[in-house]
């Protein structure tokens, strides 16, 4: 059935061994990676801190090097610098790359990646010196409930200096610390790729495809069809091949790509589990109060799926951090550095913030062309705005904090402009079958004229498009409803999934609800009668 369960050993194979991949030294994947590959060693990914869930460079953990015994003194100073939600240490992990502040001769060099074991290899107990315990019960029956989220303490606790992965930078026998030409940002490397990964998993065609039963129309062919979000899995093919372009490029120490893959999975990251989260919640809503039932598998699978949203970088700061990127961007356009990938449109600024669009009626909007520059638009001139507004304050920081807000939109902004060119582009494409690429057309119409809908707001307060040519959108996008409705079943269907895997009375490929919901309720009547009958004949009940 449709139910999101997460092994123990997820956060090993998914985050502990790219950490090591990533940031350890050739010698030191020869020594670690066989043993993880092997599952002699378990590990896990120990960043979070009790008081700092996102803020990486406020970890308070300390890693002090002793020059007399040439180890690492692992510590936490404080109640918060407790290692807080790894998932796998609560129980499994008998190892961790673990998050500390490099402190060599009295000097702090920020947050670095160590080897640490956790848990003996003969009775699990753990070491000496660390506390290892599982936080307990979370949200939900599925996904991270089966987790083993741990918390992880240690009172200084000793480890070989060679335990340092020091690929980004080292520290000599002598006590001398030594940056590699390795930029630092390789160390949220594992980040960028479990990023993409949840990315790649919550993308699929399209979601959000509600199918409701028309009031006043007897026949079940015809049903009202209210789209509030479509999710082309072309993102998902390009995020994959975005990072495999990067993993390549870092191997033979090519760093140039390495900002916009953070800002490309992060923001993608927050944009995909936001809007996968409330359309799952709208589904629920949409059904009335069937929705709220267990059996229709709606509260389970949002009890699943809001997690993410948390989970590997909250989404408002993944956003700012987009936002950052941006910043950064339209600063560098004064010193005529031309962008690339995601932001190559920033190097038609000036045309983009002067420009006016060719839409006089309705099916207009069925250019491309005029679709894609109008998000460009969009997505420009809010960069734009919010750099010169950052500019006028006193300190680039205490912007940052003032317009985070408006950072926020605009990084969205970003994110949304990045989904609807990809999907454009994708429809450039030969694509195989007779008549996909005419509906995945009409699909990527509404996708794209449902979110210029919702966000009218900034695409008028930009000026990116007049009151005339957003209305004309709204009229474009009842036609595209219309077009789409007579094959919103079959493309549902398309997925091809079985009633057991949706485990849901509601969600039926036969649409016999209504009997279902009630010998459903009967089942479950059953069951708790049974249950009461086994209470009473225990405990001698009359």
């Amino acid at each position: 059935m449709l139910r999101f369960y997460i092994a123990i050993t997820d956060l090993h194979w998914g985050m502990f061994i790219p950490a090591i991949k990533e940031q350890g030294t050739e010698q030191q994947q020869q020594k670690w990676l066989p043993l993880a590959y092997k599952m002699q060693i378990i590990g896990c990914y120990a960043q979070t801190e009790l008081g700092h869930g996102f803020n990486v460079h406020g970890v308070e953990t300390t890693a002090t090097f002793d020059p007399k015994s040439d180890e690492f003194i692992i510590n936490n100073p404080t109640l918060t610098s407790s290692k807080w939600w790894p998932g796998g240490q609560g129980k499994a992990s008998t190892y961790g790359v673990v998050y500390a502040r490099l402190l060599v001769d009295g000097k702090d060099h920020g947050v670095n990646g160590f080897t640490v074991q956790l848990q003996s290899f003969d009775d699990h107990s753990p070491l000496s010196g660390i506390t290892v315990a599982d936080i307990g019960m979370k949200f939900g029956n599925g996904a991270y409930y089966t987790m083993d989220n741990g918390v992880l303490g240690f009172d200084h606790v000793c480890i070989p200096r060679d335990q340092m992965l020091m690929r980004v930078s080292q520290v000599t026998r002598e006590g001398k610390y030594v940056q590699s030409d390795v930029p630092r940002q390789l160390l949220y490397g594992t980040m960028v790729y479990v990023r993409q990964t949840i990315v790649a998993n919550l993308l699929v065609l399209y979601h959000g495809l509600y199918v409701l039963p028309q009031d006043t129309v007897q026949s079940k062919d015809n049903l009202v069809l209210k789209t509030v979000g479509l999710r082309p899995r072309f993102i998902g093919e390009w995020l994959k091949w975005l990072y495999t372009d990067v993993t390549q490029r870092l191997q033979a120490n090519d760093f140039s790509t390495l900002p916009e893959a953070h800002a490309c999975t992060s923001g993608l990251k927050s944009l995909t589990t936001s809007s996968t989260a409330d359309a799952i919640e709208e589904c629920r809503k949409l059904c009335s109060c069937h929705g709220y039932l267990y059996s229709s598998g709606l509260p389970e699978l949002f009890a699943v799926y809001v997690p993410a949203c948390t989970y590997e970088g909250d989404n408002v700061v993944l956003l700012l951090q987009v936002a950052r990127f941006l910043m950064k961007t339209v600063s560098q356009l004064e010193s005529m550095k031309q962008p690339v990938g995601t932001t190559v449109c920033m190097g038609r600024v000036e045309h983009l913030l002067h420009c006016c669009f060719d839409v006089q009626q309705a099916d207009d909007w069925l250019k491309p062309t005029a679709i894609l520059e109008a998000f460009e638009a969009r997505a420009a001139r809010m960069s734009v705005a919010c750099a010169r507004n950052i500019s006028k304050m006193p300190s680039q920081e205490e912007g940052f904090t003032e317009l985070s807000s408006d950072l926020v939109e605009t990084a969205i902004a970003h994110c949304q402009l990045i989904v609807v060119s990809k999907f454009i582009e994708k429809l450039k494409q030969d694509i195989p079958g007779k008549g996909v690429k005419e509906q995945l057309q009409i699909l990527c119409n509404i996708y794209a004229l449902f979110l210029l809908h919702k966000h009218q707001g900034e695409f008028l307060a930009t000026g990116a498009i007049t009151l005339k040519q957003a209305s004309l959108a709204s009229d474009q996008l009842r036609v595209f409803y219309a077009q789409a409705r007579p094959n919103g079943i079959a493309l549902i269907d398309a997925f091809n999934y079985t009633n057991h895997y949706l485990g849901s009375v509601l969600g039926r490929y036969d649409g016999n609800v209504h009997p279902n919901l009630y010998a459903k309720a009967w089942e479950n009547h059953s069951m708790i009668r049974l249950c009461l009958t086994a209470i009473v004949n225990t405990f001698g009940l009359r």
